[in-house]
């Protein structure tokens, strides 16, 4: 890892046994609070995709919203969102996927992207991978084209990244918390 994602990764604070005990939750406000680290943030996601041709960012419901907004802003693209089922206005297409404890859903508009748009989806973190994994098929029945899947944050013990990987997605984090 490099100075710039260590940076970063040292304004993360982590929060222990929280929601539940043995939880060590990985909480960005601070790095949304340090106007340094939140800048290098963007940065970081900016000089990635700069002088490629992405025609959208995908970002995933809620924290993701924060990095795709700027993103999506400083490369000139359009700004779509991801949301949790039954908060789009419009005609949709809804995905579900598994939680630990059940299922969840995600939704897009379905006139989100036209066929062969080139995105870049993002979220603030990849933990078991099941949201972006279900953006991933919503945006793909679409016909838009995957560039990559984004995060600040990944934890691979979680095996997130390595289902999305084996889903034939690239995959990009600025940080890792690995056995940590």
């Amino acid at each position: 890892m490099d100075y710039f994602s260590e940076s970063i990764k040292k304004a993360i604070r982590t929060v222990p046994d929280w929601p539940k005990p043995g939880v060590s939750f990985r909480d960005i406000t601070t790095v949304l609070q340090d106007k340094t680290a939140f800048r290098k943030l963007i940065d970081a996601f900016v000089h990635r995709y700069h002088g490629q041709h992405i025609d959208a960012v995908a970002a995933v419901d809620a924290r993701g919203f924060i990095i795709g907004s700027a993103l999506a802003y400083e490369l000139n693209a359009s700004l779509v969102l991801v949301r949790k089922k039954g908060k789009l206005p419009f005609d949709t297409l809804v995905e579900d996927y598994e939680l630990e404890y059940g299922t969840a859903s995600v939704e897009l508009h379905k006139d989100a992207f036209k066929p062969g748009d080139k995105v870049v989806l993002v979220d603030d973190l990849i933990a078991t991978g099941g949201t972006m994994l279900a953006a991933t098929r919503l945006i793909r029945r679409i016909g838009a084209e995957i560039v990559e899947v984004a995060a600040m944050i990944d934890l691979p013990d979680l095996g997130g990244s390595r289902k999305l990987q084996e889903e034939g997605l690239q995959v990009y984090t600025v940080c890792s918390f690995e056995g940590e």
